[in-house]
Parts: structure tokens; sequence; C-alpha cells
């Protein structure tokens, strides 16, 4: 009982440090269009977006972003403009439901809470993905995911469900728990890039210990990097905004952590 209690309090410290700064890190080209797109899954609606560069002609790779605990904010949007401006077309899901977005964190701890079983997470992943592929603009062999926090868990249940994605997945400060490590090690096919904060407080040194051996040892396809001195929210501007000890933006993490994602996604797409 003890431990499940240390277990949630560090949970919610942790998804704590999710919330999406809506300062833009770059300026986007203005040959970016966005669209918000309603779509609808066991009779539940949900409000996804997609983002592509006009100038960019013909079929291209397609990126799944999987936003935070806190819902599709506007900081996983900013992450899907900055992917189309790469060339690739960008949708970032919305795993709990239409205009479902918060800032408290109790009511954000309920939200991925009801996502917690993996099947059902899985689910609304892959008609996500089902869903980009059949955007015009995407090339559907040439698909890839990223996930920040909350979504760092889902591209890493992609992967551990024997999914193959030519792109692969990149998590950032995710969570490195899932109830499919042992089991999900040996079926791993898709390329993993996981970035994660060495300073980061919220992820049990152990526990992140036994996430990489327990791949490693599968011979799974994982790249893992600890970036030194990072703490947990290392992507996000304002981070340590929220008071919380343990919580910062780090612009080296930051910088590095995007420039490898963008040539693991360039190496993997050839």
């Amino acid at each position: 009982m003890l431990r499940s209690l240390v277990l949630f309090s560090t949970l919610v410290l942790f998804f704590n440090g999710c919330a999406g700064d809506k300062k833009e890190m770059s300026q986007i080209k203005e040959s970016i269009k966005t669209q918000d797109f309603e779509y609808n899954l066991d009779g539940k609606d949900y409000l996804g977006y997609f983002a592509v560069d006009s100038e960019v002609k013909g079929k291209r790779p397609g990126i799944l972003v999987i936003h935070e605990w806190w819902g599709l904010n506007d900081y996983p949007k900013m992450r899907a403009r900055q992917l189309a401006e790469l060339g690739y077309v960008a949708f970032a899901m919305d795993v709990y439901g239409k205009g479902i977005v918060t800032n408290d964190h109790n009511e954000a701890g309920k939200l991925s809470g009801a996502n917690g079983d993996s099947k059902s997470f899985l689910k609304k992943i892959n008609y996500a993905l089902k869903l980009l592929k059949e955007n015009p603009d995407v090339d559907p062999n040439k698909i890839g995911a990223i996930g920040y926090c909350f979504g760092g868990k889902g591209v890493i249940e992609i992967a551990l469900d024997g999914q193959e994605l030519k792109g692969g997945v990149v998590s950032f400060h995710g969570m490195l728990m899932s109830q499919n490590l042992k089991t999900g090690a040996k079926k791993v096919k898709t390329k993993m890039l996981v970035h994660h904060g060495a300073a980061d407080p919220f992820m049990d040194p152990k526990m992140v210990e036994e996430f990489v051996k327990t791949l490693k040892d599968a011979n799974a396809p994982l790249e893992f990097v600890s970036h030194p001195g990072a703490k947990h929210g290392f992507t996000k501007l304002g981070a340590e905004k929220h008071g919380l000890d343990g919580l910062a933006y780090n612009a080296e993490a930051d910088a590095k952590s995007f420039q490898s994602m963008k040539e693991f996604f360039a190496t993997n797409f050839k």
C-alpha cells in the first residue's frame, strides 16, 4: 500500500512537469498550413490537428504526435508545425476527446488514468495512425511517431506492440514504465529513440536501468540518450514556472534532442 502511494505521488509530480508552454521556440514559415481535424471513434468525437508545408509537392512521410497528459494543447501543435517545416505531414492526435484540455494536475491525472490500459490507448493511437496514412499528402509506407511525457509512453507502446513504423518512434522525457515491457521487448521491430533527462527526479533510476536493460537484452533496436543535468520537461520553455523542483527547461538538451530526432527520421526514411 505504501509503495502504491509513493508511486502515485511520484506520478502526480511527474505529470505535473508535462505542461506545455504556449511560447514557440522558432518562427514557423508562412507556407505551413494547419487544420483542425474532427473524427469519431467508438461514438466519441475527437479533434486532432494536421500541419503541412504547402510548398512541398507530392507525397511525403507522416509523423504522429502524441500529447502530454494535459490534452491536445498548444505545445504538441507547435511541435507538429515544426515537423511540417521539416517537410513532413504531422498529425497531433487527440487522446481524450474534442475540447478536453486541462491545466489542473488532478483532472489531468484522471484523464490520463482513464487511458492507462495499453489496449485502449493503442486502439486510439492506431486509429490516429490510420487517419495519418489516409491523408492525401502522406506516403502511407513512411510513418513515424513522437511523444512527450504521457505521449512518450504512447510511442513506446507502439514499439512494444510489435508494430513496424519505417520512421521509428521518438520519446522525449516520456514515461518509461509499461506493463508490456518484459513481454513486448522481444517483439520490438520499430527503431526507438528515447531522450531522457539524467537529472529527472520523477523517473526512478532503477526503473530507467530496467527499461534499458530489458530492451537491450532482447536485442531491440533502441537508442537511449541520457542528457546530463537535464531535469524533467527539458524540451519546454518555461517549464520551471510551474514552481516544481525537478522541472526545468534545458536549452542544450532541447536542441540536441531535436537535432537527434531530425537525423533519426532523415536516416530511417531514406
